[in-house]
């Protein structure tokens, strides 16, 4: 779409949810009025800065540092003060939305507004001019994870389980996107979205393994001479072969051997896949609460946890899900409802990867 008619599209969009949705009948408690109040102004906030960014993109003007962040805020605000509303007037409980929202933490008739942030992510996350990808990124994500999986011991089909799981942290952390940026950090870039520590940790842990890799799987360990000489003398984060294979040996391979134990407690293959991506958010607590042998009833009450867990958007929106001083892994996981449709993204790729 040209971007005249992009924008008059947007503008359109946004006139038709300019008027907030009548409350019903009778007069309302200064909670309810304060509620109201604090959720019109948390939208005209995003509808602000969506157009701005919007804007800046179209006219080719330069975007201030992290230009995701306000973004990013001004979501966590309109969700947060949405939830308030619904608990001071549970008649704005809406229909169900598209993106699989709790509808008492999102009004679905704002869901324009919310492709138009994605999209926005979109622009400014794109890849480098010199990234690498690869015409299999999916497929590479599954590979890679069975075959450290069967390296660190695991059967065939547990190993399958790690590629499952592996596929869902790709989508947790980039949608699905290879190479990409961050608009809301300059430290971590790339598929699996890995500072340049990580990224040189999982590369020594990958030297210590590479021979019995060879051995498990020779095509696997010659694909990957080809794209470390291809990803020689830049950053290996844009090659979306070599940060995947490190990302997953810095934070996730010494866990593949827990995935049997891990299975009993956690049928659900989602709930499994949101263990592993609190330990790419939360790794020292979560490997903790792994080795108690109550991994469920493990609870977590740092004050610096509990913000890393709200800077992910757990536990982030409204008074009553921020004001939690410590929460168990039950509630942690219950709470990750967000990454819900993420991960079943992943798991329908997965089904087309490995048909059974």
């Amino acid at each position: 779409m040209e971007p005249r008619r992009h924008a008059a599209a947007f503008i359109a969009a946004l006139a038709l949810l300019l008027a907030t949705p009548a409350l019903g009948q009778g007069a309302l408690t200064t909670r309810q009025s304060d509620a109201v109040a604090a959720y019109d102004r948390a939208l005209g906030d995003f509808k602000s800065i969506l157009a701005e960014r919007r804007r800046q993109i179209e006219a080719k003007q330069p975007l201030p540092n992290l230009p995701g962040q306000a973004l990013y805020l001004a979501r966590v605000a309109v969700i947060s003060t949405y939830k308030d509303l619904t608990d001071a007037i549970p008649s704005r409980i809406g229909k169900p939305n598209k993106f699989e929202i709790p509808p008492a933490y999102f009004d679905a008739a704002i869901e324009p507004l919310i492709d138009e942030y994605a999209g926005l992510f979109e622009i400014m996350e794109a890849p480098p001019a010199g990234a690498q990808n690869s015409a299999t990124p999916f497929k590479d994500v599954v590979d890679l994870a069975v075959a450290i999986a069967r390296a660190k011991g695991l059967s065939s089909a547990q190993a399958d389980i790690a590629g499952r799981i592996s596929l869902g942290l790709f989508f947790a952390e980039t949608n699905g996107k290879q190479n990409v940026r961050n608009a809301r950090s300059n430290t971590y870039m790339g598929s699996f979205q890995t500072g340049p520590s990580e990224d040189r940790n999982g590369r020594r842990k990958w030297e210590t393994i590479k021979g019995e890799i060879a051995a498990i799987d020779p095509g696997l360990s010659a694909r990957d001479d080809k794209e470390e000489a291809r990803a020689r003398g830049t950053d290996h984060r844009f090659n979306h072969w070599t940060n995947v294979r490190d990302g997953l040996m810095n934070a996730h391979a010494d866990l593949f051997r827990d995935i049997p134990g891990i299975v009993k407690t956690l049928p659900d293959p989602i709930d499994q896949m949101k263990l592993f991506e609190l330990i790419q958010i939360v790794p020292t607590p979560t490997k903790s609460a792994l080795k108690s042998g109550d991994l469920l009833n493990y609870r977590v009450s740092s004050p610096t946890i509990m913000k890393h867990l709200r800077n992910n958007s757990i536990f982030a929106f409204g008074q009553a899900d921020r004001a939690r001083s410590s929460a168990s892994f039950r509630e942690i996981l219950a709470a990750m409802w967000l990454f819900n449709r993420k991960f079943e993204r992943a798991m329908a790729k997965y089904a087309e990867i490995k048909p059974r």
